[in-house]
This record gives structure tokens, C-alpha cells and sequence, in this order.
């Protein structure tokens, strides 16, 4: 029982690998047929893929557990004041440690000037967070036209052909029309792939914005606290 079910798990690991090499030999043969326009519509994968690896690697960074830094922040200003703090912020990461420390940087202006720096470098940590973005945004348009181009110059030499041939033979036609569309079929789905990005890293960095807005509200009212006690 034991030997036919080892063997038959090796069967399936086979069988896998098989469909799997079929699958990318597939890829590789229309990749080749689809010609000239498909070298662009890959670059354009590769370089939204690289800025979407960059982006990832960037948010996931920035992410922290904001409910316990604000916590260890009030009681930092409870225990330590302003200066002790400003050591919490030092020693953590993302976007709004980055806004609390520019705030507590103007706790000796006033709570108006703490509020309007908490504004300002919270649109500037939010510009930070979308960078890199538009790119993706530019791949996702230029995926597709890229394709849809090169199914215009497929259709050209289909019919090119057909002028060539004198007639109007089913397996030119088909075979120019199938070459003709393979390229807005691979840039159509580029253009899917680097879609499903996008829209996660905006879900995402809108998380990171509300954090941060809830956040800074917190440390406002925490400053306004300390000053009513003084």
C-alpha cells in the first residue's frame, strides 16, 4: 500500500512537471509567432513587475502595529515628556513615526504649528507612499497598446499576403489573422497582471493614510491633554 502510494504521488509529480513544461513551451512558441511587438509588451512586464517588487518592499516597511505606537508615544510623553518621546519616533520605522517626530518637533511653537507640520509632512509621506505608481499606471495603459499596435501590423501582412497568394485562402487568412492578435492577447494580459498591483498597493497606502490621520489626531489630543494639566 505503502510502495503503490509513493508511486502513484511520483506519478503526479511527473505529470505536473510535464504539463508545466508544456504550458511554458506553449508560451514560448506564440511568444516567437506573435513577432516584433512582443519584445516591448515583455519589456513593459519586466519593468512594472521590477517597480511593483520595489513597492512591496517599500510598503511592507512602512506598515507597523500603529495602535501600540501611540500607546508607548503617550506614555513616553506621560513618563519622559517631548524629548523622550521624540526617542520612540527615532527608533521606529514608517511613514507615521516620521510625521509624530516632525509634530513633536514643534511642541515649543504651539499646538497650531504642530498641527499645520503634521499636515504637511503627512502629504509629503504620502507622496512618498505613491511613488513609483504612475509608472505602473503608464505599463498598464501602454501594455495593451502595444498590442493592439502589433495586431495592426500583423493584420497589414495578412493581407499583404492574401494580395501575394492572388486569393483568398482560409489557411492565410486564419493563420495571419491568429499571428495578428496574439500580441494584444500577451499585452492584455500584461496589462491585467500589473493591474491587480496597482489597485493593491492603493488599498494599501490608503490603510497607511488612514493610520496616520487616526494616529495624528490621537497625538494632537494627547499634546492638548498635557498642556491642560501644565
Amino acid at each position: 500500500m505503502v510502495v503503490s502510494g509513493l508511486m502513484a504521488t511520483i506519478t503526479s509529480i511527473f505529470a505536473q512537471v510535464s504539463e508545466d513544461a508544456g504550458a511554458m513551451n506553449w508560451l514560448v512558441t506564440k511568444y516567437t509567432e506573435g513577432g516584433g511587438f512582443m519584445h516591448p509588451i515583455l519589456a513593459v512586464l519586466i519593468l512594472g513587475l521590477a517597480v511593483a517588487l520595489e513597492r512591496i518592499w517599500t510598503l511592507s516597511r512602512a506598515r507597523i502595529n500603529t495602535k501600540k505606537f501611540v500607546i508607548d508615544i503617550k506614555k513616553a510623553l506621560d513618563e519622559g515628556g517631548v524629548e523622550k518621546a521624540k526617542e520612540v519616533c527615532t527608533n521606529t520605522r514608517g511613514p507615521v513615526s516620521s510625521v509624530f517626530y516632525a509634530g513633536l518637533l514643534r511642541v515649543n511653537e504651539g499646538l497650531d504649528s504642530v498641527e499645520k507640520a503634521v499636515m504637511a509632512y503627512g502629504g509629503i509621506e504620502m507622496g512618498f507612499l505613491e511613488k513609483g505608481l504612475i509608472w505602473i499606471s503608464l505599463f498598464i495603459s501602454l501594455a495593451p497598446m502595444l498590442g493592439f499596435t502589433g495586431t495592426v501590423q500583423g493584420m497589414i501582412e495578412a493581407f499583404d499576403s492574401i494580395k501575394e497568394a492572388n486569393q483568398i485562402s482560409p489557411a492565410i487568412v486564419a493563420g495571419g489573422i491568429a499571428k495578428a492578435l496574439l500580441t494584444t492577447l500577451f499585452g492584455l494580459v500584461v496589462a491585467m497582471i500589473l493591474q491587480v498591483f496597482y489597485n493593491y498597493f492603493v488599498s494599501q497606502i490608503d490603510k497607511l493614510v488612514a493610520d496616520m490621520e487616526e494616529s495624528s489626531i490621537e497625538l494632537i489630543d494627547a499634546l492638548y491633554e498635557i498642556n491642560s494639566k501644565k
